[in-house]
């Protein structure tokens, strides 16, 4: 059986992607989640793995290296997918030294835990042994309005003190594989979407607020244009990478999915209308007049587009999911889950949003 250690594994794009992992490989894998919980770390996001005699979760922090060289002594890990990080652009303007403690000094951890358990006497490693990090296409910067592309090749310019820290995180990443010639890859992805996504994120901010007749705040002028992948989408990429990528690599994942920020709240509240059934009272608080423009972000990147067709020709993954089937079937994820977002909305999370967007 072979055993995965998924850091970050109770976020976002690490929930998805376990639950993908089970679907996919069932009692053949063992998966061993370890996520500190912070703000965006929600176990409720596991409940259906948590009674599998496959699935460990371990609550410890990336940056203790005591806890996760316990992990690697404790288990034989053969792979490791690193999603764990700060992620929020407008939480790094206001404290950039969580976003660098977590993002580079948590990789160099899980560098050296993993360099020390798998390298042989000779320097060599152990066979079989691969260490995927999770990265993003906004160490690349910001593109022109029209046209272009980021590419592997692109040099990294980060604009905000996240990307900065995600492109300090993946140079450490190379640098093992140079220095070490440490069994790495590196996937840069572009933003995600999909269930389980904390609503400080634009597409179930805009739904969550929506469906309870709040204001849905727009940045600038609503123009930055993102490119967007449904998150089972990207949990494939990963998967192919770590089967059948070259190692040393670095693969750009994306949606081929462009859409303006404005145009992404527009389709929202179409689609909303739709699914909400006649009678419900929901209906009446999806208008667009509920659009309110806020001042703009510092530093906020123009444009994001990413060319997936390195992943596409060496592996064969492509996107499945166009935007407005997988927005439908966000949407109808919420729909089913409503008392999770009214879980992840209470407290802490309620204060942060006034802080950032005030009080409307």
């Amino acid at each position: 059986m072979r055993t995965y250690l998924v850091t970050g594994g109770a976020g976002f794009i690490g929930s998805n992607y376990i639950h993908y992992m089970f679907r996919k490989y069932g009692d053949q894998i063992h998966i061993i989640n370890v996520d500190a919980l912070t703000y965006a770390g929600n176990p409720e996001n596991l409940k259906e793995v948590e009674g599998r005699g496959n699935y460990t979760f371990v609550k410890a922090d990336i940056c203790d290296k005591e806890a996760i060289s316990r992990i690697f002594a404790d288990y034989e890990i053969d792979r490791v997918v690193h999603f764990a990080a700060e992620s929020h652009v407008d939480r790094s303007i206001k404290d950039p030294e969580v976003f660098i403690r977590t993002n580079v000094l948590g990789t160099a951890v899980m560098l050296n835990c993993a360099r020390e358990a798998w390298e042989n006497e000779d320097g060599t490693y152990k066979e079989g042994k691969r260490f995927l990090h999770v990265s993003t296409d906004e160490v690349y910067g910001s593109l022109e309005e029209e046209g272009g592309y980021f590419y592997e090749t692109t040099p990294y310019a980060p604009h905000s003190p996240y990307s900065a820290s995600k492109a300090s995180s993946d140079l450490l990443v190379k640098a093992y594989m140079d220095t070490y010639h440490f069994p790495a890859n590196i996937t840069n992805c572009s933003n995600n979407y999909g269930p389980y996504q904390f609503p400080e994120k634009l597409i179930p901010l805009i739904i969550n607020n929506a469906l309870k007749g709040k204001k849905l705040p727009v940045y600038g002028d609503g123009k930055n244009v993102r490119d967007w992948l449904y998150v089972e989408d990207h949990a494939k990429a990963i998967d192919l990478v770590q089967e059948k990528g070259r190692l040393f690599e670095t693969y750009n994942v994306g949606g081929h999915n462009e859409k303006q920020n404005i145009e992404i709240i527009h389709i929202i509240i179409e689609t909303l209308q739709e699914m909400l059934p006649p009678g419900d009272p929901r209906r009446a608080h999806v208008t667009k007049e509920l659009i309110t423009y806020v001042e703009d972000r510092k530093g906020h990147d123009r444009r994001y587009a990413i060319a997936p067709d390195k992943i596409r020709d060496e592996i064969g993954w492509e996107p499945e999911t166009m935007f407005r089937e997988g927005i439908r079937q966000t949407i109808r994820w919420y729909f089913d889950h409503e008392d999770w977002m009214e879980h992840v909305t209470s407290g802490a999370y309620q204060k942060y949003y006034d802080d950032m967007y005030g009080k409307k």
